[in-house]
């Protein structure tokens, strides 16, 4: 953490500097790279939290009779009524750091007993989108990914919760994807990255220009690849299921919990089997964990006793053959770290975060699964003993490369029960 700047914003709310004070709370929390900044009131006092890497971490507090001040002051910023203060309001702001990088506020204000919270997401709109070899795809799951990639039509989907990174690997694919001779079409809610090559376009409810209706705009501008924010309904995977039958790529978002329960949710769409077997190309799940600090990180000893036979299943269940390029003298070790914290990591013991990825590539035995009406146990079950790796078997292996710890792996992936190892 920068003290200076840290002793700047005490100093702000000590002489009761509320526009020094919303700068330089911004500044901090970009320089800490914070994703969000919460400000929320309490009964005797106001707490500027700072989420970072996944996690909020407080950060200062300030007494109530400044906050009516503080308040006004990013509604100011960002367009919001000063005087309305009974209903949640949204707007955004864009500022600009010393560094010359441009920065998305978007904020949010929520009316609590104690009065108003705002939460601040912070997008870094200057941010350069990784290539495909940077986002932690390995093995069978880079493989698998690519191959989908190089269909000529089909759907890609990726599922996770919301702020698993599902958006920034869209966005990776199409960095891949974007070439002279092809016409890309993006609908988003919003448009978080604005990318040369592409024609992005933003949805807006309010005046019934929603997913489905860019979607079948986009179909009419000689489109060889769509990207949709989120496939919500059925309207929109029917819109989706048309395009791929006629020839186009379309990528997608979907809140699952894993790559197989995406095919139940569409089935739960009242999409017909024959027609989910014949589009859906690639499911891709994933889930955010964050990152051990290179600087402090240490051996741990044994695993956990409750652990210890799952990640025995993990293993055995094919991770060295779905892994070609992991150092074999790394599984037989089983050796595993921890955090400590130090003053890099802010004495978290965690700096950054990368993605832990099950990626389900479809071939024809699968699609016979789904036109037989399989339960997605087995086509789960199927899936991983043709090579699917799963977010557990992913999670062990960087946590077996020092990149993570098995808590954090174990926090977001669920036990899978049958290898059939």
């Amino acid at each position: 953490m920068d003290n200076a700047k840290l002793q700047q914003l005490t100093d702000s709310i000590v002489s009761g500097n509320i526009p020094q004070l919303a700068l330089v709370m911004i500044s901090l929390a970009l320089e800490m790279r914070a994703s969000d900044i919460h400000i929320e009131p309490e009964e005797k006092l106001i707490r500027i939290r700072y989420r970072i890497d996944g996690s909020l971490q407080k950060i200062v507090e300030y007494p109530t009779n400044i906050h009516p001040a503080v308040v006004s002051r990013i509604k100011i910023m960002s367009n919001l009524k000063i005087d309305e203060q009974r209903i949640p309001q949204d707007g955004r702001t864009e500022v600009t750091t010393k560094d010359n990088k441009q920065m998305d506020l978007r904020v949010s204000t929520f009316p609590t007993v104690n009065g108003e919270k705002i939460v601040m997401r912070i997008q870094d709109k200057s941010r350069k989108i990784p290539d495909i070899s940077e986002i932690g795809l390995e093995g069978n799951n880079f493989a698998y990914l690519v191959a989908g990639l190089e269909s000529p039509n089909g759907i890609i989907l990726t599922s996770g919760p919301t702020g698993s990174g599902k958006t920034t690997t869209l966005y990776t694919c199409l960095n891949k994807l974007n070439q002279i001779d092809v016409n890309i079409l993006t609908i988003e809610d919003p448009v978080e990255i604005q990318m040369d090559g592409l024609s992005q376009s933003q949805v807006h409810p309010d005046i019934q220009y929603v997913f489905a209706t860019g979607m079948r705009a986009a179909l009419r501008q000689d489109p060889d690849i769509i990207m949709v924010g989120e496939i919500r309904d059925k309207e929109t995977v029917d819109i989706a299921i048309e395009a791929s039958l006629t020839g186009h790529l379309v990528l997608s978002t979907i809140h699952t919990n894993s790559a197989v329960e995406t095919l139940t949710r569409i089935g739960n769409m009242d999409i017909p089997e024959f027609l989910v077997a014949s589009t859906v190309e690639v499911i891709i799940a994933q889930r955010l964990v964050r990152k051990l600090c290179q600087a402090c990180k240490q051996p741990a000893g044994a695993a956990d006793a409750a652990l210890a036979p799952h990640i025995e299943k993990a293993i055995a269940g094919g991770l060295a053959a779905k892994f070609p390029q992991l150092d074999p003298a790394l599984t037989l070790a089983r050796q595993f770290f921890v955090p400590k914290g130090c003053d890099q990591c802010n004495n978290v013991g965690y700096f950054g975060r990368t993605a832990i990825y099950e990626v389900l590539k479809m071939n024809n035995e699968i699609r016979k699964m789904i036109l037989e009406k399989a339960a997605a146990m087995d086509i789960e079950k199927k899936a991983i003993s043709l090579g699917m790796i799963t977010l557990e078997q992913d999670g062990i292996m960087k946590a077996l490369k020092g990149i993570t710890s098995l808590e954090e792996v174990y926090s977001v992936a669920r036990k899978v029960e049958d290898y059939g190892a």
